[in-house]
């Protein structure tokens, strides 16, 4: 019995150097304020637009849709669909609300298919007219992180135009601000599709 009592205390004494040695707590420190500039909301990402895979055939897309005809002047939309696609595109609207862009519902939404595919996606929202040059300028810092730079683009004027241009991968996007009304418009491009 006292080889039971003694190895018992043995186990115990054991036991007592295995305790864990006391942490030291760090003070609490919030994280640092973002710069300004930075934009923390999500909806500022454009990659949210993309409801489906570019490529993606209409029976795939998990809106439903409805087909509209798009007439646009080359002096606002720097082309056609067609022209800037490559080749004849179907566009079509979503019945159900669009995906948040910039922190609101999108006035416009457009999925356009060419050969069949989705190959261009185009939204646009209407802003404050005094906030939109931040928020364009903040928007413009958050999609150029990770997206190659963009190129240089002027206008019929031979100014700069107010865009913001770059390359994700295999999608080419082109951001604008328009000139005559607060609406900034973003195009996304497949620029895989043959």
């Amino acid at each position: 019995m006292t080889r039971t009592l003694l190895a018992a205390a043995l186990l115990a004494a054991l036991a007592g150097c295995r305790a864990a040695a006391p942490r030291v707590v760090a003070p609490e420190r919030s994280p640092p304020p973002p710069p300004a500039h930075e934009v923390e909301d999500g909806s500022y990402d454009w990659h949210g637009l993309l409801v489906a895979p570019f490529g993606s055939v209409l029976k795939d897309i998990p809106l439903a849709l409805h087909e509209v005809l798009l007439f646009r002047e080359h002096a606002h939309g720097g082309g056609t669909v067609e022209d800037a696609a490559g080749g004849a595109a179907e566009c079509f609207a979503t019945d159900s609300p669009a995906p948040q862009f910039l922190g609101r519902t999108p006035d416009e939404f457009l999925l356009c298919l060419r050969q069949d595919r989705l190959s261009r996606i185009q939204a646009a929202v209407r802003l404050p007219a005094a906030e939109a040059s931040v928020v364009f300028a903040a928007a413009c810092a958050a999609w150029m992180r990770n997206a190659a730079p963009p190129a240089a683009h002027a206008d019929a004027s031979g100014a700069a135009a107010p865009a913001c241009e770059g390359r994700d991968g295999a999608i080419q996007f082109r951001g604008r601000l328009e000139e005559d009304e607060p609406i900034l418009s973003i195009t996304l491009d497949d620029v895989s599709a043959p």
